[in-house]
């Protein structure tokens, strides 16, 4: 049980004192009334705070807004915003299960590889892993589209994933594909972390809920404008590689720097990938009704697959290796 559903079970319980209470108030002189009356205000005061503290702690850095917009086509969007800066969109209405986000739709390149993953080992994109769950647009898109995908979300912070059965349709499509769905409140760092040494170390168990080994993984992370450094770094794609199946796909959001001038943390997040994985592929993603910076998909894997749209570099392209505990 989570935190909100034991406060909800408080509250049915508080209420359910109230009404024994109040079936007692005919029976008690003034005094006693007056009793009563104190004893619940004091259990109801209690209980607030309580959850006011708790709120607090686990959402320490929440800052998330939804907005509504329009699109420059005309259509109504709403506009998922956290740490100052747009992290996912929805259309509303008929449109709502498509990404407003071009990147977002870009992501489906990795079933490029689905056809070639069979041959070659047995088992296409099954089962896949997105770290980031936002506005819920690509898993929306994507379950839809591949209708054998099963698909765990990882999203770590509550208010998003509010936000997301609220606003943006999540439990609208979890009705529909069928528990081929799950979310997993969680933070996605620890969980690639537990999954590896799952799959390294048959002693320990893998984490609960998840399908691990899967097939592809998706990281679309970020906290505010910045990418998540903890999901960017050589360890962690150490443990992605681990918790992939063999010729499985990983693949990761990059976005620019000063209007696309900057691709610094490309160029390291591509030699970080290459450290680990056989094969690094870089697909640009623009957008040019939303876009401001550029966004790069990073696929690593160690099959022999090819990517429709990749761009060639060389050497000299590769930057610095990120590391854990770098600043």
């Amino acid at each position: 049980m989570n935190m909100r559903d034991a406060y909800r079970m408080l509250g049915i319980v508080a209420l359910i004192l109230v009404i024994a209470f109040a079936l007692q108030l005919a029976t008690l002189p003034p005094a006693g009334i007056a009793l009563v009356l104190v004893v619940v205000a004091v259990v109801f005061a209690v209980l607030f705070a309580s959850r006011r503290r708790a709120r607090a702690q686990a959402r320490p850095t929440s800052d998330v807004r939804v907005r509504t917009l329009a699109a420059p086509t005309g259509e109504e969007v709403r506009v998922l915003e956290s740490g100052g800066v747009y992290q996912s969109a929805t259309y509303v209405g008929e449109r709502r299960f498509e990404p407003v986000f071009a990147y977002q739709r870009a992501f489906e390149v990795l079933f490029d590889a689905d056809g070639p993953m069979r041959v070659a080992y047995g088992h296409g994109i099954e089962r896949a892993l997105a770290l980031g769950g936002g506005g819920f647009a690509w898993p929306k898109y994507t379950l839809l589209r591949h209708k054998d995908l099963a698909l765990d979300v990882v999203e770590r912070d509550p208010d998003v994933i509010e936000a997301a059965r609220r606003w943006f349709y999540l439990d609208d499509l979890a009705a529909r594909v069928d528990g081929r769905l799950q979310v997993m409140e969680v933070d996605g760092r620890a969980l690639i972390d537990e999954l590896a040494d799952g799959m390294e170390n048959a002693s320990t168990p893998l984490a609960v809920h998840s399908r691990a080994p899967y097939d592809a993984i998706v990281n679309d992370t970020f906290a505010g404008s910045e990418p998540a450094h903890s999901l960017a770094t050589v360890e962690a794609a150490r443990s992605m590689r681990a918790a992939l199946n063999p010729g499985g796909v990983y693949l990761t959001n990059v976005v620019s720097r000063d209007e696309g001038r900057d691709l610094a943390f490309l160029r390291d997040e591509v030699a970080t990938l290459s450290a680990v994985f056989a094969h690094v592929h870089i697909i640009p993603a623009t957008d040019e009704d939303w876009g401001g910076e550029d966004n790069y998909l990073v696929i690593a894997t160690d099959g022999p697959y090819t990517f429709s749209g990749s761009i060639p570099f060389d050497e000299d392209f590769l930057g610095t290796p990120l590391r854990d505990g770098a600043a």
